[in-house]
């Protein structure tokens, strides 16, 4: 009953979110292509400001754009790293925790600007190699064209609904068995060492981790550091379009690696400014 009630309360406000997000992306994101693959140095900054927008679809664009040589790797990052996914909507639905949406928001753009410009500056020999131009694909998966807004938002709405209620149902029945104590010391609560199961989390190719990580951490079971080491690897299915389009299998794998690493060291950085 508490999960179901839990649920039925965010539907309608995910739906009307949906509906802005969907507009968005549908008559903007041409012009957010254009803008990053014009951008040249300030890619990192462009790219964390896109990415905030909580929808999968900026990553895969960015991962479209890098595979066609179009994007630098910091820039790439700095996209994956601001993504969250449908975070920022369930936080959002709920009312109480809304003024945590602007914090989450600040520390990710801030991590993703400074990693962009530290692997382009630092890594990116290392990491990126010679692309051609404008071998972008058209297709990515995530959207119709021809589909307007609506086909899409009763998918997503539909989608985060039903993860919702499966995990929330779960995590209900894992607190009322265990306790939300034990629950954070099974995931190892109040030590630093927490984010680093977070992102592991977050490398899950789908808009599920950012459920399960986001459900988390409004229920006490992991800390703000952790849900921003998990947000910060939870590029969604802009992973699976980098490994799709980028045919340079080690280079992917090097890109994933760092986009770990990242998330793990700001997370471990906050729990110790934070003290947990």
């Amino acid at each position: 009953m508490d999960t179901t009630f839990d649920c039925l309360k965010m539907l309608p406000f995910l739906f009307v979110a949906f509906i802005l997000i969907e507009a968005l992306e549908h008559y903007s994101s041409d012009f957010t292509a254009k803008a990053l693959a014009k951008v040249g140095k300030a890619g990192p900054v462009v790219g964390a400001v896109a990415g905030c927008v909580p929808q999968c679809g900026f990553s895969v664009m960015a991962a479209n754009l890098y595979a066609g040589g179009i994007i630098s790797v910091g820039t790439l990052l700095s996209v994956f790293i601001a993504t969250s996914d449908e975070a920022v909507l369930i936080i959002m639905s709920n009312p109480e925790r809304i003024r945590e949406v602007g914090v989450l928001l600040a520390a990710k753009v801030i991590i993703a600007v400074t990693a962009g410009y530290i692997i382009d500056i630092f890594f990116r020999n290392q990491i990126a190699t010679v692309k051609e131009s404008g071998n972008l694909c058209k297709d990515c998966g995530c959207d119709e064209e021809d589909a307007g807004i609506w086909k899409p938002v009763w998918h997503h709405t539909i989608r985060i609904f039903i993860y919702l209620f499966i995990f929330t149902g779960i995590l209900n029945l894992c607190i009322e068995i265990f306790g939300i104590e034990q629950l954070s010391k099974f995931l190892l609560g109040n030590t630093i060492f927490q984010p680093v199961i977070a992102a592991i989390i977050g490398l899950i190719p789908n808009c599920a981790a950012s459920v399960i990580l986001t459900q988390l951490y409004l229920n006490g079971a992991i800390s703000f550091a952790s849900v921003i080491a998990g947000l910060c690897t939870g590029a969604g299915v802009g992973l699976v379009v980098l490994f799709k389009m980028n045919r340079n299998r080690r280079e992917n794998l090097k890109i994933v690696g760092v986009l770990f690493l990242v998330a793990v060291a700001a997370g471990m950085i906050i729990a110790g400014v934070a003290g947990r």
